[in-house]
């Protein structure tokens, strides 16, 4: 009984896919490269889920727009084109860097390039000049630091 629970439990975690029967193409071929679109295509509700993982309505919209296009003699770029026109570049899980998104590409690196810049230059200021003693008098820094020099 316990390993039926388990094997439902990992059935029930497990991802499903939300294509319906219905929405399948007859044609085999067709229906892969709707696939292969369609693993690429971000759900506008769910975010970071591509739209035949999807349950949620728009996603079933997109499908059903993918396999319209390719029925319709759409290239595969053709059909990703007119998707990216209609819904904007938000909807690719891989955005392509170009125009705008360079920015955002190279954004990343270039803050962490400075940071990094900004903390070897900290440090290396900090290790250079040795800090004087609070509430020491001259003499009393000068002798401190004849000491420490012998």
């Amino acid at each position: 009984m316990r390993w039926f629970i388990l094997a439902l439990g990992l059935l029930a975690a497990a991802p499903a896919a939300a294509v319906q029967p219905d929405e399948m193409l007859d044609d085999p071929a067709l229906e892969a490269r709707a696939r292969h679109i369609s693993k690429d295509l971000r759900c506008l509700v769910c975010r970071n889920e591509n739209i035949d993982d999807s349950g949620a309505g728009l996603a079933k919209d997109l499908r059903l727009l993918v396999r319209e296009r390719i029925s319709a003699g759409d290239s595969d770029e053709e059909t990703v084109a007119y998707i990216v026109d209609r819904y904007g570049e938000f909807v690719l899980l891989k955005p392509r860097m170009s125009g705008g998104n360079l920015v955002i590409w190279l954004a990343g690196p270039a803050l962490l390039l400075a940071g990094g810049v900004g903390a070897a230059l900290f440090i290396r200021r900090q290790r250079g000049a040795p800090a004087a003693p609070a509430g020491l008098s001259e003499e009393e820094a000068a002798r401190l630091a004849e000491l420490t020099r012998e």
